[in-house]
């Protein structure tokens, strides 16, 4: 039995075991997904290799951190240093990130969109901005502090901390933070989101499962918004193709996973 997990911290609400069980079932795979709450992004490595994993799934908050532990890495990853999906081959680590794709297609529905703001500066930023920016959408950063913005200013991001940020108007504005997750707290200051949110169309969360702060306040500025749930979906299916070399059909493993969403 291959045996592939997603590690995190948090990571009790991750559904990604039940999509990535639901698709082994729908294709006759012996293969068992499970989901590993790691304390540490040192024992990341050590980890995967001590529970011989096929494959791994990284969320929040170590996508920067699995980028750093693969021998080799591909395609968009490369350029935002953020792996999302781990594969082993031949005892080789290889990295890729499905998160960008997968959140670009979870907001096709949206329409036009022409800027975008995000919040948080993190991996999930990272994917949402390059893979915004490759497909000629103006994107704007907007972080709490300044300490992890040098990298999108490097990569000619307009990057921003909370001190030192004019509001402006976006079609879109898109959570990354973990905010609202756990707790009940925003992604910014509540004066400050508010003004964003006056002039935007649409509101984008990445967490999932859950209305969060965030998307009560996009809601109370009346945008059209989403959470991460398809995203989730997305990012997943392209995933799980990594982790058999894409022979499967993506059709039918969306179908599958779509279940347990529904």
């Amino acid at each position: 039995m291959k045996k592939f997990c997603v590690f995190g911290n948090p990571i009790e609400h991750s559904i990604s075991p039940k999509l990535h069980n639901e698709a082994f079932r729908a294709f006759g795979i012996d293969a068992n997904y499970t989901k590993i709450l790691l304390e540490s992004a040192d024992k990341l490595k050590e980890s995967f290799l001590k529970l011989k994993l096929s494959g791994a799934n990284i969320t929040v908050p170590y996508k920067e951190a699995a980028f750093g532990i693969c021998d080799e890495v591909f395609g968009i990853a490369r350029k935002i240093e953020a792996v999302n999906t781990v594969v082993q081959k031949n005892d080789k680590l290889f990295g890729f990130n499905t998160d960008a794709l997968g959140f670009f297609k979870a907001i096709q529905d949206f329409g036009n969109i022409q800027n975008a703001l995000v919040l948080g500066a993190g991996g999930t930023a990272k994917a949402v901005i390059f893979i915004l920016r490759e497909n000629g959408i103006h994107v704007e950063l907007l972080n709490r502090s300044k300490d992890r913005i040098e990298f999108f200013k490097k990569n000619k991001i307009n990057a921003f901390s909370w001190d030192d940020y004019s509001p402006k108007k976006y079609d879109l504005i898109i959570n990354t933070t973990s905010a609202g997750l756990k707790d009940e707290n925003l992604p910014a200051p509540k004066e400050l989101l508010s003004q964003i949110l006056r002039n935007a169309k649409f509101g984008f969360d990445v967490i999932y499962g859950k209305k969060t702060p965030f998307l009560t306040l996009c809601e109370e500025n009346i945008l059209t918004c989403k959470d991460g749930a398809d995203m989730l979906l997305y990012q997943a299916v392209l995933a799980f193709n990594l982790f058999f070399d894409n022979k499967y059909d993506e059709k039918k493993i969306t179908e599958a996973m779509r279940k347990i969403l529904s």
